[in-house]
């Protein structure tokens, strides 16, 4: 993999770092600031008004993937990046400076609301754009291994977000983390948006896209009538994030909760566990994509779905009596070595189904639809289950999730030896579909 390249992918996960860190902070310090927005009460019931808003900013995501994908398709992966981490950094600022219930009332809510919003139209068009850009500026026998630097960076994000917890829970009162400290994440965000932005507006075009002939003259590009055309795809593209995302929040921004809420762990405790078993999965995720690009996307989506249907409610089980930091990590780190058989390189499958000129909007639309049926809300129907005295009921809804991506998985083709510079028409419905070739050598 050539200089260049790597610095393509470079600046795409640097910006996706900082994009996910914003994101994955509202949902790790949500323990803190939840009475902040609500009447004193119902700790649960606040936690779960809370996490609701946080599902509202999964909804705002097929939004976001329709408006930056269209950018993205028409006006390039560039573009859309520096959207994107442009709306990421001004919701960071307004969380930062919302007025708690104390101050405001409900007027709090009200700019937690707006936040929310912004960061779902940013991610919702973040993950596309991410995952197109570096699919695309890989080298063709690379682009499982390139494609998996998209959930590293997620990860170090989370986990930038994750050590700033520890390092406050250690240095801070919990009243100071209550009141005011929980803040300071958002700041920091807002700030590392800033500096992504510049690097953003001085990033590399990718090839494949400056070299489409259509780039600037087919009117369709990019938009709803061209995805439709590839309905099979973006159908195909819910259905398989559906199991994924589902255990993925569930093994990350839910973790953390789930072992100070219910295993009874400290929660600095809780977020050691957590902190140490992202660090090892960042870590094997081009470990991972570098395999599926010798044998190929199918075996690992397979291995993840069958894992996560038979595996989950047993570790969720364990995890539930875990009682201190060792047996909560093993059993944290199984659950999530199973799920890297779908982060590695879901990224890369996904934009592989789509020809260029619709490959922005077609990853970033269905995707941000599955997250929000599935992944924005996995964490309230965890407390949801908790809140009715049937906490087990959502090991099995994990379980099941899983279980439909699996049907997915074993019927689907494979993606590996696609040209992405190369599309045939399908000869049923007139839609394009990338052509497949032989198995291409990596370049070095």
């Amino acid at each position: 993999m050539g200089r260049e390249q790597w610095k393509k992918i470079w600046v795409g996960s640097a910006g996706n770092m900082v994009e996910w860190f914003d994101w994955f902070v509202y949902a790790s310090f949500a323990v803190y600031f939840a009475d902040s927005f609500f009447p004193k009460g119902n700790d649960t019931a606040n936690l779960m008004n809370t996490m609701g808003i946080f599902a509202v900013g999964f909804f705002m995501r097929p939004v976001g993937g329709w408006l930056l994908g269209r950018v993205g398709d028409r006006k390039g992966r560039k573009a859309a990046l520096t959207l994107t981490v442009t709306l990421m950094s001004a919701s960071a600022v307004l969380i930062a400076v919302a007025p708690t219930y104390a101050v405001a009332g409900y007027g709090g809510v009200a700019v937690l609301l707006i936040a929310r919003m912004l960061q779902g139209l940013s991610v919702g068009g973040e993950y596309a754009a991410s995952a197109t850009y570096l699919t695309e500026a890989s080298a063709p026998g690379r682009r499982g291994f390139a494609s998996s630097f998209q959930y590293v960076s997620m990860t170090a994000g989370q986990l930038l977000g994750l050590g700033l917890q520890i390092v406050l829970q250690r240095t801070m009162s919990e009243d100071a983390l209550h009141s005011w400290a929980w803040r300071i994440p958002f700041i920091i965000g807002a700030l590392g948006a800033a500096i992504v932005f510049y690097l953003r507006r001085n990033m590399l075009e990718t090839e494949v896209y400056a070299q489409d002939d259509s780039a600037h003259s087919d009117p369709a590009r990019g938009t709803l009538k061209a995805l439709w055309a590839h309905k099979r795809e973006a159908f195909l593209v819910i259905a398989l994030t559906m199991g994924g995302t589902v255990a993925y929040y569930t093994y990350t921004t839910y973790l953390t909760k789930y072992l100070s809420g219910t295993a009874g762990l400290a929660k600095p405790t809780a977020s050691l566990v957590s902190f140490c078993a992202l660090f090892v999965f960042m870590c094997i995720q081009p470990l991972a994509g570098r395999l599926s690009d010798r044998i190929g996307r199918r075996p690992l989506l397979i291995t993840f779905a069958v894992g996560s249907t038979f595996l989950t409610v047993p570790i969720m089980t364990l995890l539930r009596h875990a009682g201190s930091f060792w047996p909560a990590l093993g059993l944290s780190l199984l659950a999530l070595l199973v799920v890297t058989g779908y982060t590695s390189i879901n990224a890369c499958v996904k934009a592989e189904l789509f020809p260029t000129g619709i490959r922005a909007l077609g990853v970033a639309l269905p995707y941000a639809i599955a997250n929000a049926l599935f992944g924005g809300t996995a964490e309230y129907v965890a407390l949801w289950f908790k809140n009715g005295g049937i906490e087990s009921g959502y090991y099995w809804y994990v379980a099941g999730c899983a279980a439909v991506s699996l049907i997915v998985y074993v019927t689907m083709r494979e993606t590996r030896t696609i040209d992405l510079n190369r599309v045939q028409r399908a000869e049923q419905g007139g839609a394009a579909f990338p052509a497949q070739s032989g198995p291409q050598p990596a370049k070095q």
